[in-house]
């Protein structure tokens, strides 16, 4: 089965949050397969806006009934779904 890669970028923040967003809900709308990875390996500069973006991202994929799987997540990143509770949302894939 063929996965669309996306990207996130190295900032992510509350001033750039809704733009990042609209633009990987655009890609995985449009995106023909079934199963989308994010990859949030080059994030380095982020806030808790970065949750937002990616728990976003799970609603638009599962809305579409699309997989969507995370990977490469920074250390902080994981220690920030841990504090806000949503880390069993946001599971990383192997």
């Amino acid at each position: 089965m063929p996965t669309e890669l996306l990207t996130l970028p190295a900032d992510l923040r509350h001033s750039n949050a809704a733009f990042c967003l609209s633009k990987l809900e655009a890609q995985i709308r449009n995106s023909p397969d079934a199963e989308v990875e994010i990859q949030a390996g080059n994030l380095s500069d982020f806030d808790s806006s970065a949750l937002a973006v990616l728990l976003g991202c799970r609603r638009q994929a599962e809305s579409l009934s699309k997989t969507l799987k995370f990977k490469h997540f920074p250390t902080k990143l994981r220690e920030l779904a841990m504090l806000y509770g949503v880390s069993e949302l946001l599971v990383e894939s192997a």
